[in-house]
């Protein structure tokens, strides 16, 4: 009875992680898509408006948090310390972009701006700057944002998910087929595509700040996780890691 309790919540969790998957994939598409399709300047949104949305800051942090820890869930103590300091990262992200945007009350007295100044379209600081560099305007500027950011963040979910089935099905074996077939690490390289878009989507100085170091963490975690392979599958897995590389697909 426990044990079939126990395969029933696990199915039940694996079902899980895909709803979340697809709703993750499907907010991201549908907010992008709303942006490059709105007419020019109608889908700007003023300030008083977009921040203060606590129930967006939620919503974003919890889907994103169950998407992330389901399909990279901690085993050891050096992953639960990324695992936390991601974590941190997305909710102060999310905090930012719909609550109370800390960087913006920073940045706007430098350009002798009033903080309302920034609606949804100027928080997009990237294309901010373009816009005040004269380099593209502000709603252009937008446009390529979105696409970089969603295409960067949608990929690296992508390599989130297919790594975490692949290495599933694979159990205790060495896993060198499907996506490991090219990238020793897709997992981690999915969570660096992910902090890399997010900061092009929306960049405030604590996730800039948190960004290298979170890329640093995962490069060195995939190093000893390197180690401990070669230590239990050998010549195996020194012959799969001389033909793979572990970021750059090959």
């Amino acid at each position: 009875m426990r044990r079939t309790r126990g395969d029933t919540l696990r199915r039940m969790w694996a079902v899980g992680r895909w709803i979340v998957g697809g709703l993750v994939l499907v907010v991201i598409i549908r907010r992008a898509v709303a942006i490059l399709q709105a007419a020019s300047g109608s889908h700007n949104i003023p300030y008083e408006r977009w921040y203060g949305n606590w129930r967006e800051v939620l919503i974003a942090s919890t889907i994103f948090l169950v998407f992330v820890l389901g399909f990279t869930w901690p085993r050891r103590r050096g992953e639960w310390r990324n695992a936390g300091l991601y974590s941190a990262f997305l909710v102060s992200l999310f905090t930012e972009m719909f609550g109370i945007p800390l960087t913006i009350y920073l940045l706007a007295p430098l350009l002798g701006l009033p903080a309302w100044t920034f609606g949804m379209s100027e928080s997009h600081l990237w294309a901010f700057a373009l816009d005040r560099l004269g380099l593209l305007s502000l709603q252009v500027g937008v446009y390529l944002v979105m696409t970089v950011s969603t295409v960067l963040i949608g990929a690296g979910l992508c390599l989130l998910v297919v790594g975490w089935a692949t290495v599933h099905q694979g159990r205790d074996r060495l896993v060198t087929e499907g996506i490991y077939r090219y990238l020793r690490h897709p997992q981690y390289l999915g969570l660096i595509l992910v902090i890399l878009g997010l900061n092009i989507m929306w960049p405030t100085l604590l996730t800039l700040l948190m960004a290298p170091v979170l890329i640093v963490m995962y490069v060195r975690l995939a190093r000893r996780e390197d180690e401990e392979l070669a230590t239990v599958f050998g010549g195996q897995f020194l012959e799969y890691a001389a033909r793979t590389s572990a970021f750059i697909p090959s």
